[in-house]
């Protein structure tokens, strides 16, 4: 093993902003009242220094303090271009005998992010490249929070102002009240016309009637997709709601890797997978996953996370399987962790395409100082 390439330390930095009035977003599982997320720092003993991102799993502080304390204690002196071997010694030591915790899974997908950003720049190439892709345009649609449970008029007006952006798709929040829905859904079609690919987002608010009663109303409306109408284990209702209409079912980003998407593609019901590389095991599992769905002939939608160390590191996963579809763009207001934490992670070109970075690894510069100034903020994130 080269010794400059040794792990040498790695910190996490929980990290959170309160979310003002004006901008707080209302969806099937709450109104969001602050923003979280975990940020992780690996360096090596030669210098090189890369970022990952873990998602918050509403327990911010709780799954830095594991990454800090258990996975870096397992990981440290290993060989930070071995992402197989280091996914394997915490699949070992933590995955294996107690099953696909959440808390786990979150915490090494945000190391191994990292790994791959320091495999980036001591091979002085761009991740896409690295994992084997081109660069090329990514279709984006406006998500992230935002669109949420508002008026008709105030949602086109957002709307509006993303599409402007160059956007030609845009994923809609419901899981309101089915009638209520239907009427915002409706009314977006009307406003913006046929052109505009509209998909959907329940939060797991809706029961198996609900998607009974809406099912016919996304099949007219050409909805692209109904995103997680129900928990991600509840796979009985998903397998009931299947034959309700024409509508994709969609999940993915509460489901933790291959082994817990070896189901999901086996039953057959859910068909948009949408693995988010920040929870599901980081790019080296999403990469398994990917390859799983490519021999079922399913389009792999990776749901964005918190920051934009996901948002750049999700483009660059695009470009290299050959079953990716959608970049969930982040079109929330003023989200600090898009715009203060990092460079710039992507633009939105006029043809609704999102690009990769071409510099080393992800590409991305970190903001420390912007750590150091958002320390942790305890409770809970929706209300």
């Amino acid at each position: 093993m080269p010794a400059d390439l040794k792990i040498a330390e790695i910190k996490a930095y929980p990290t959170s902003f309160p979310v003002p009035p004006e901008n707080r977003v209302a969806l099937g599982i709450g109104t969001a009242v602050k923003r979280d997320a975990v940020v992780v720092k690996v360096r090596t003993e030669g210098g090189l220094v890369g970022w990952g991102e873990s998602h918050h799993g509403r327990a911010h502080t709780a799954v830095a303090k594991l990454i800090e304390t258990t996975l870096a204690q397992l990981v440290l002196g290993m060989d930070a271009s071995d992402v197989v071997g280091v996914w394997k010694r915490i699949y070992d030591k933590q995955l294996a005998s107690h099953g696909m915790g959440a808390g786990t899974c979150l915490a090494m997908s945000g190391i191994d992010c990292a790994l791959w950003d320091i495999r980036g720049q001591a091979a002085g190439m761009p991740l896409y490249q690295l994992l084997g892709g081109a660069k090329k345009g990514i279709p984006a649609y406006a998500g992230g929070v935002s669109l949420g449970f508002q008026a008709p008029g105030p949602l086109i007006d957002e709307l509006r102002r993303n599409l402007a952006l160059g956007y030609k798709a845009v994923k809609l929040r419901v899981g309101d009240a089915v009638k209520r829905d239907i009427g915002r859904i409706r009314a977006v079609r009307q406003a913006c016309g046929e052109d505009l690919v509209i998909l959907t987002d329940a939060n797991i608010g809706y029961s198996v009637e609900d998607v009974r009663r809406v099912m016919p109303a996304l099949d007219e409306l050409k909805v692209g997709w109904l995103e997680e109408p129900f928990p991600a284990h509840d796979y009985r209702s998903y397998s009931i709601a299947k034959g309700f209409g024409r509508t994709p079912l969609a999940a993915g980003e509460n489901h933790y890797t291959r082994f817990e998407f070896n189901r999901v593609i086996e039953d057959g019901a859910i068909t948009i997978l949408q693995p988010d590389l920040s929870k599901t095991g980081g790019i080296t599992e999403a990469l398994r996953i990917a390859a799983m769905a490519s021999a079922y002939k399913l389009p792999i939608h990776p749901h964005s996370s918190m920051t934009g160390l996901n948002h750049a590191a999700s483009i660059h996963f695009l470009c290299a399987i050959d079953n990716g579809g959608y970049f969930e763009g982040d079109v929330s207001r003023a989200n600090k962790f898009r715009d203060e934490l990092v460079s710039k992670p992507y633009e939105v070109d006029k043809d609704g395409n999102v690009w990769p970075l071409d510099k080393p690894g992800l590409g991305l510069e970190v903001n420390e100082a912007f750590l150091e100034q958002h320390p942790a903020i305890e409770g809970p994130g929706y209300i």
